[in-house]
């Protein structure tokens, strides 16, 4: 693919400085010329008016195409020998009101990035659709690539006859072209960035609705629409809107939205004004989910659905304010799923499934400030991390709670009405809290967003004769290279075991400051059986428990009513694993023990990726067999006693597939695949039989001929994908070199070839026969850099990587390797992090092995 220019934050600044952009007009020919999709390249032409505050200045628009054919500005021809992909092109001699023509041949894209192509192996039909961020519109039209030259666009598009055309705007007409073909013109659009702008385009199955004034568009490929679930989708889409209009006092500023679920789409979803796109393969469900799906599904629509207001309506002027973007979108989703819709555990699931993923990340050598100085854009792409979305989130939460719900909403109302259709800064959304709250807020933003890692909160409690507190006291540590102990506003729960159950008796809140902090409240109060620190997660904060609660919490953790203080009790459990303080072997036994009690399904299935983990990286490796075997019976044992046909039933099939190792778990789940012996209600359907087969072709007891006979039952881009994947699981070396081979060669790769094919190479069985590669793996890293474009390659080194090496010699690669400071400083902070992986792996084994 064409390269794009590595834009500046110095240049962007300069360029907003001298120019006002009032207007796009594009024009895409999406055709052959015959009226059929076009192949490799397509046609593109942006006229594009704008101002220029020092006429005569000179500047540069972003313009990756394959080749330009022409540009004029105000008529006159412009050179174009300086021009590529990289450098963009000058644009001199400016003068106060400008028009600038840029027409091009621009390449489909096959790396989610730019206009995406994807032919469907079904039916022939080909999709297509637009990723523009973070500063990939240069892909597709001649632009000037940043957030705070916002600008109206209108779009015209030449496109096969049976296509459906999707944009940010309505359609305002449809005309025949002389080729066969059709132009479709699209409504002037409202005012946006660049790259939130968007176009989808191919047959598309439509669903059309209206909620408040709103219409509503879904789409799916036809061959999923007998997947599709559109009332669902609608549900979720309808109280969404209902919730943000109430609560942010400003209606949703255009006339439609729509809802584009499309294929090989790198990320989640994006927010697209009006035209939001979604991974289909995470949200257009082929084979039976359970509902921790179908919430995710539910946080991701309301989380798009927040950047309408946060990102779209109000934008931030610069990448350094990103974490803005996505941590409040973030945090408002899981806020809008708990007390909008069904979901209302939803602040659980952000503990166990996102929070944890903020925690891991912040605790890398790579950890950064939640606000951070970004450079250039090629900065901004490794931010989309824990970091930026969960740790962000979980900082607005806990400043919620600081400031509280009611004065918080009232900041935000005043925000969008202040800043809508511009640009702003998180200081001004921070002087719009302070001025709703009355609380200065200067202090809290320095010590939350400015500063690194995660502090740890444990309580010392003292006791007399009659079993009542003399005194507990709350400990913040800070890790030695980031000593900032914050402020927290937190709650303490106080739980008395009655029967089985941990019942609540009281809840105190207090603000937790320094290294000790007294909870006087508590002193000549009953101990309970169970102190809880950080009740309703209302900090971003690793806590422990004292002696007592330990020990309650091991034998009674099912016993609390609320999923959350259960997920708050495993989150302890898994940060004390990570952090060396519990032996891998105590906590896949926790697990085995309290695991099958627990009926919350986000966090039955986190934990069982979080066992998986701590199996193949964090165990005793003389000690994996016993671990693996214990899991495995425990998942075997109840998946039969689960409820026939339940989502908690499906979620430990899954985990059984995982973790079975033995020759009788490896007949069975071979058995279940042939169909026998199958649980009582378990759908064996198409996606369970992928997941089986990935399982017995790792282990050794399925062939490539069981592959193709898969492949042939479920020919589609999904099956075509799970093959790939499960290829590359062949625990044989001439497997693993084709694999390699794919991934490291000069050959064409797609964004999902090069998923699936490294998500099969290393497998925690297969530790030996990948051996090799680690060599392989530094060698090849740089020049794999340099020739995929970036989600590919981002993907390479952070799952190429072989984190299954624990061992000294990978740390020493990674260390030479590092040595080198040539090397990007992206790819340089991803294999950090890997090696931040293997030493904490390396560290953990040591404590398990001395638990033996």
């Amino acid at each position: 693919m064409a390269g794009t220019r590595n834009l500046a934050q110095t240049e962007a600044v300069e360029r907003a400085r001298l120019l006002e952009v009032l207007s796009y007009d594009i024009s895409l020919d999406l055709t052959d010329g015959g009226g059929k999709p076009g192949d490799r390249v397509y046609r593109s032409r942006s006229e594009i008016h704008f101002t220029c505050s020092e006429p005569g200045a000179d500047t540069f628009i972003e313009a990756a195409a394959d080749s330009i054919e022409s540009a004029t500005l105000n008529g006159v021809e412009l050179d174009l020998t300086g021009w590529s992909g990289e450098k963009g092109l000058v644009v001199p001699g400016l003068a106060a009101d400008n028009i600038l023509v840029v027409v091009g041949q621009f390449l489909y894209s096959n790396s989610g990035m730019g206009l995406h192509k994807f032919v469907d192996p079904v039916d022939g039909e080909v999709y297509l659709y637009s990723q523009f961020e973070t500063a990939d519109a240069q892909r597709t039209y001649a632009c000037f690539d940043q957030p705070d030259l916002k600008s109206v666009a209108t779009w015209h598009v030449t496109a096969p006859q049976h296509w459906k055309l999707i944009s940010n705007a309505p359609i305002a007409s449809v005309e025949d072209h002389e080729t066969g073909a059709k132009v479709t013109h699209f409504e002037q659009g409202a005012k946006m960035s660049t790259y939130i702008n968007a176009l989808c385009a191919g047959p598309y199955h439509e669903v059309k609705s209206e909620h408040d004034g709103i219409d509503l568009g879904l789409y799916c490929r036809q061959s999923l629409k007998e997947h599709f679930d559109p009332e669902d989708i609608l549900l979720i889409t309808r109280q969404g809107f209902d919730f943000f209009h109430e609560q942010f006092g400003v209606r949703y500023p255009l006339p439609k939205y729509d809802q584009i679920f499309v294929p090989e789409y790198n990320a989640g979803a994006m927010e697209n004004f009006g035209c939001v796109t979604f991974a289909e393969d995470s949200y257009v469900f082929r084979s039976a989910v359970t509902d921790f799906e179908y919430e995710q599904r539910a946080n991701t629509i309301l989380h798009e659905m927040a950047h309408m207001w946060f990102g779209d309506l109000v934008t931030m002027q610069w990448w350094d304010d990103l974490w803005l973007n996505e941590s409040f979108a973030e945090w408002a989703s899981h806020w809008c799923n708990a007390k909008a819709t069904r979901f209302t555990d939803a602040w659980t699931t952000f503990l166990s499934a996102r929070k944890a993923w903020g925690y891991r990340q912040d605790q890398m050598s790579s950890t950064h400030p939640v606000y951070c100085d970004t450079p250039d854009v090629e900065a901004v792409e490794v931010n989309f991390d824990g970091i930026t979305y969960a740790k962000g989130a979980s900082v607005l939460k806990q400043l919620v709670a600081y400031v509280g719900e009611e004065p918080f909403v009232a900041g935000l109302r005043q925000y969008f009405a202040k800043n809508a259709w511009g640009n702003a800064t998180f200081g001004d959304l921070l002087g719009a809290l302070e001025e709703a709250s009355g609380r200065k807020l200067g202090e809290f933003a320095a010590q939350w967003l400015e500063t690194s890692q995660v502090n740890t909160l444990r309580p010392t409690v003292a006791v007399d004769a009659d079993g009542n507190y003399t005194s507990v006291v709350i400990h913040q540590t800070a890790p030695e290279d980031y000593p900032t102990l914050r402020n927290h506003r937190i709650a303490v729960g106080l739980y008395d075991l009655v029967g089985s159950d941990l019942v609540l008796r009281d809840r105190i809140e207090l603000d937790v400051a320094g290294e000790a902090t007294s909870v006087d409240a508590l002193v000549g109060v009953r101990q309970p059986d169970v102190l809880l620190l950080n009740e309703d997660d209302l900090t971003y904060a690793k806590t422990r428990f004292d002696e007592r609660s330990a020990a309650t919490v091991l034998e009674h953790i099912a016993g609390f009513s609320s999923s959350l203080s259960r997920g708050l009790t495993w989150a302890s459990a898994w940060d004390a694993l990570r952090d060396g303080e519990l032996p891998a072997r105590d906590y896949v036994r926790q697990v085995a023990k309290g695991l099958p009690a627990e009926t919350d399904i986000n966090l039955v299935t986190v934990i069982s990726r979080q066992v998986n983990t701590t199996l193949s990286a964090y165990a005793d490796p003389a000690w994996i067999a016993e671990g693996y075997e214990l899991i495995a019976s425990t998942a075997r044992e109840t998946v039969a006693a689960a409820a026939p046909g339940s989502g908690l039933q499906l979620a430990w099939a899954r985990l059984y597939a995982n973790t079975a190792r033995s020759t009788a778990d490896l007949d069975a789940l071979r058995g279940w695949l042939d169909g026998t012996g199958v649980p009582e209600g378990l759908a064996i359907d198409t996606g369970l039989r992928w997941h089986l087969l990935q399982s017995l072709t790792a282990n050794g007891r399925a062939t490539d001929a069981d592959i193709e006979a898969e492949l042939d039952r479920d020919p589609t881009a999904t099956g075509k994908q799970e093959a790939v994947m499960a290829r590359a699981l062949i625990p044989t070396a001439e497997a693993k070199a084709a694999a390699w081979a794919q991934l490291t060669g000069e050959g064409d790769l797609t964004n999902m070839q090069a998923r699936f094919l490294v998500f099969g190479f290393q497998h925690p069985t297969q530790v030996e026969l990948t051996a090799p590669y680690s060599e392989r793996f530094f060698a090849d890293v740089a020049r794999i850099w340099e020739l995929r474009d970036g989600d590919i390659a981002q993907m390479f080194a952070v799952f190429g990587y072989p984190k299954l090496q624990i061992s000294d010699e990978t740390i020493a690669a990674s260390d030479a390797w590092l040595a080198d400071a040539s090397h990007p400083s992206s790819l340089r902070r991803l294999i950090a992090e890997g090696r931040d992986d293997v030493l904490r792996a390396l560290a953990a084994r040591k404590t398990d092995a001395a638990a033996a």
